[in-house]
This record gives C-alpha cells, sequence and structure tokens, in this order.
C-alpha cells in the first residue's frame, strides 16, 4: 500500500473461496484424491478421510487445475492481468470493464491502480496549511492567497495596512508641498504657452510621476518582502509575526530592491534600442511616414520582447527571498521554473492582475469621485481638467488608495508566491521537502521514484 496522498495502488483481495488472512489457495471442495480401495485395512467406509491416501503433498502447494475443464463444468475465468484490468476488461470488449478491465468502468483506463471517479477518486492529498501538496490548479492558486489573507489576516493586514499608509502620506507630501506647481498645470492647459513653457510643465510633470512611483515601489517592494515569508510559512500551516517576517526577510531586502530596479532599467533598454532605428531614420530626415511606421514597428517588437522577458523573470522574487539567491542567480532560478510553462505562469498572472486591480478600483474610484467633488471647482471642474488639486482631494484620494493597496498587496504577493512553490512541486517535488518541514508522517515513502501529485 501506497502512502503518498494523491496516489493509492489497492490491496491484494482474498481469493474466491479462501477466507481474508489466509495463506496460500483454498483445498477446492470435493477435489478428489489419488485412486485407493475403500476397504483399506482399518479403515471406516463412513469416514471421508478414509479416501484419501496417506502420502499427500506438502500443504500449501496446490497448483490450479491446468487441464480441460470436466464436463458440464464451466471453464475457470481467465487470471487479472496487470494493473487489475487487463486488455478487454471483466465482461470483455463492450462490457462493463470495457478498456482497461475494472478500470474502464469503475476506475477508468489502468484498472484499480487508477482509482477513477467511480470508486470517489484518489485521496485527498495532504493540506497542512493554505494549498494542499500536489500541483496546483488556477483556482487553488487564488484561494490560496485570498486563505492566507482569512486565516493570517492580523499579520497580513497590519502588513498591509502598515506599508500602504506610509507610502501614501509621503506621496500626499510630495504632491501636496513640491509637485503641486499651478504655472506648470496652466502651461499644459493653455494653447497660447510657448514651447519652452510647454517642455518645462512637461519635464517637471514626469518628475513628479517618477517621484510618486519610486516611493511606490518602495513600498511595494517591503509589502512583497514580509508577504514573501508570511506565505511561505502559511504553506506548512504556520503563523508568524511581523517581527518574525522582518527578521527573516531584511537579509534579502537589499537584493530585492536591486532585482526590482534592474528589471525595469533591462525592459527600457529593450524598448530604447526598439525605437532606435525610427530615430536614426528620423535624424536623417527621412520621410515622415516612414520613419512613423518603422518607430512603431520597432517598439512593437520591443515591446513583445520585454513581456516575454518580464513573465520569464517573473518568479525571481520568491526565489531570491526564499532560497537566499543573489538577483543574477534567482533571475536564472526563475527562468528554469518558467520553460516550458510560459503560457500558465503568464496567464495565471495576469488572471491574478485583472482580479486585483477590478477589486481595488471598486474601492479607489469611488473615493476619487467624492474628492473630486468636494475640491475646489467641483466635479465638472475635474473631469475639464481645471479642478484644483488641493489638499482635500489628496487626503481623500488618499484614503482610498490605502484601502485598495491594502487589498491587492496580499493578493499580488501571495499569487507570486504560490505560483513559485507550485512549479517546483511540478518540476523538483518540493512537496515531499514541505511534508517533511510540516511533519507529515510517511509521505512518499513507500513509492521509490515516484512523485506525489505528479
Amino acid at each position: 500500500m501506497n502512502d503518498t496522498p494523491g496516489w493509492a495502488s489497492p490491496g491484494s483481495a482474498p481469493s474466491d473461496g479462501q477466507e481474508p488472512g489466509a495463506s496460500g489457495p483454498a483445498d477446492p471442495a470435493g477435489r478428489p484424491g489419488p485412486a485407493q480401495p475403500v476397504d483399506q485395512p482399518g479403515a471406516d467406509p463412513q469416514d471421508p478421510g478414509a479416501k484419501w491416501s496417506k502420502e499427500q503433498p506438502p500443504p500449501g502447494q496446490w497448483s490450479a487445475p491446468t487441464g480441460a475443464p470436466a464436463p458440464g463444468q464451466a471453464p475457470p475465468p481467465p487470471p487479472p492481468g496487470p494493473g487489475w484490468g487487463g486488455q478487454g476488461g471483466h465482461n470483455g470488449p463492450g462490457g462493463n470493464g470495457g478498456q482497461g478491465g475494472y478500470g474502464g468502468g469503475y476506475g477508468g483506463p489502468g484498472g484499480y491502480g487508477a482509482w477513477g471517479a467511480g470508486w470517489g477518486g484518489p485521496p485527498p492529498a495532504a493540506k497542512p496549511g493554505v494549498i494542499p501538496l500536489r500541483p496546483l490548479g488556477v483556482g487553488e492558486i487564488l484561494d490560496g492567497a485570498v486563505s492566507t489573507m482569512r486565516t493570517y489576516w492580523r499579520t497580513v493586514l497590519g502588513i498591509s495596512l502598515t506599508v500602504a499608509v506610509v507610502t501614501e502620506i509621503v506621496v500626499i507630501l510630495v504632491q501636496g508641498l513640491v509637485l503641486n506647481d499651478t504655472a506648470s498645470t496652466e502651461a499644459l492647459n493653455d494653447p497660447s504657452a510657448t514651447l519652452s513653457e510647454v517642455s518645462r510643465a512637461m519635464g517637471e510633470a514626469m518628475l513628479g510621476s517618477v517621484a510618486v512611483l519610486l516611493i511606490s515601489s518602495i513600498g511595494t517592494i517591503l509589502a512583497t518582502a514580509l508577504l514573501t515569508t508570511v506565505t511561505s510559512r502559511a504553506v506548512l500551516g504556520r503563523a508568524v509575526t511581523t517581527g518574525e517576517a522582518w527578521r527573516d526577510a531584511r537579509p534579502q531586502v537589499p537584493r530585492l530592491f536591486g532585482l526590482v530596479f534592474l528589471l525595469p532599467l533591462i525592459a527600457a533598454g529593450i524598448l530604447l534600442c526598439g525605437a532606435l532605428p525610427g530615430i536614426l531614420v528620423a535624424v536623417a530626415g527621412a520621410d515622415g511616414g516612414a520613419t512613423a511606421a518603422l518607430l512603431v514597428l520597432g517598439l512593437l517588437g520591443a515591446t513583445v520582447v520585454v513581456v516575454w522577458l518580464m513573465v520569464r523573470y517573473s518568479l525571481a522574487s520568491p526565489a531570491l527571498m526564499l532560497e537566499r539567491q543573489g538577483i543574477l542567480k534567482s533571475m536564472g532560478r526563475s527562468a528554469k521554473l518558467v520553460r516550458g510553462s510560459w503560457w500558465r505562469v503568464f496567464g495565471i498572472q495576469l488572471l491574478a492582475a485583472i482580479i486585483a486591480n477590478i477589486v481595488a478600483s471598486i474601492v479607489v474610484i469611488p473615493f476619487a469621485l467624492i474628492a473630486a467633488a468636494l475640491s475646489g471647482d467641483g466635479f465638472s471642474g475635474f473631469l475639464e481638467g481645471t479642478g484644483d488639486v488641493g489638499w482635500t482631494f489628496l487626503i481623500i484620494s488618499g484614503i482610498g488608495s490605502v484601502i485598495g493597496s491594502t487589498i491587492t498587496f496580499p493578493i499580488n504577493a501571495g499569487v507570486s508566491v504560490l505560483l513559485y512553490i507550485d512549479q517546483r512541486i511540478r518540476r523538483e517535488a518540493l512537496d515531499l521537502e514541505l511534508a517533511r518541514a510540516a511533519g507529515v508522517q510517511g509521505y512518499g515513502a513507500t513509492v521509490p521514484g515516484a512523485t506525489p501529485g505528479s
């Protein structure tokens, strides 16, 4: 019997006419012995044992009859094939057994060993934490991220809320004190503004956007580092406090910063290389239509390459945090885990991002509308782009951003970690290590060479 969760072969069924636990085949009823005269000296004709010879074969060595059946006796059924269901099945082709014997009719191809849906399916895999220890489906990955939030909500929401509040306060202060230049805003909205005024205004707006993006990225990196530790412990069914998560993640945080800032630089370099032919043709003074077409084609090709690379390296963050890898080694680990599963990884991460952004938008948009309605020029001024982005607007919209980030941080980090664990289970049998770490007894111990959950 294999104790591996997710797979269990059937035990030996007792032979027909034999009690369970008896060793060897049962003596067939009415089996004739060697011909002996009944009137042996001292033999009792009424004693059935008198008809048997005193010299019998050793017990337990009776062999099944191999000759032709006696007249009027039905032939014995053929012995079962490997897997308790050979070709043709229990009732032959077209019978209940069908292809694969009992397995075809009751448990799918492969016989009893397949344990199909007719017998209730395989036993459930061990689940010490938020996910079962076997290859995961899309729904199980999403459910595992949500279950982590629900089960360990104090730690998860504490980390997410703290990071979101601190990040949003810094963003509001930067926007309200440094980037709230009304002259630049008026220059962008003024059709009669000079080229230098428009360029200056666009530069300041871009600088403000980069500053806000940088602050938000720092908050996201810190939340990801802490929540990665929380999710990895949740897989084993173990709680972790915020302090423990920080002590565990702190040595890898500088490397995580380097990884998160290196990937956008790589993407920007690829996009620049894609746009470079169009830029060079424009500098050379070629036709405007050809220049635009070359620029668009170059950027499209570069975008495809960027998306492919970002998905290829999308598991580098959990590999860096959980394996204590360096930046380049974690990127190599991610590329190895994603190889052959690019579309699956891309689809799961895209679905998780869409769900997280929809949930966040449901919260953020109402706060933004309320903030616009309470701003200086009201909701109409906000739609026309002439509204005053004052402290009221920044604070109210910031509250909505905090709530949205508190929801999206755990989902994005949880899906990334669980997808990384799922890929390692599929490729490296990580479920064995997780089962041992979680204290699951006898997991995969009796099937040499078998990968549980495969």
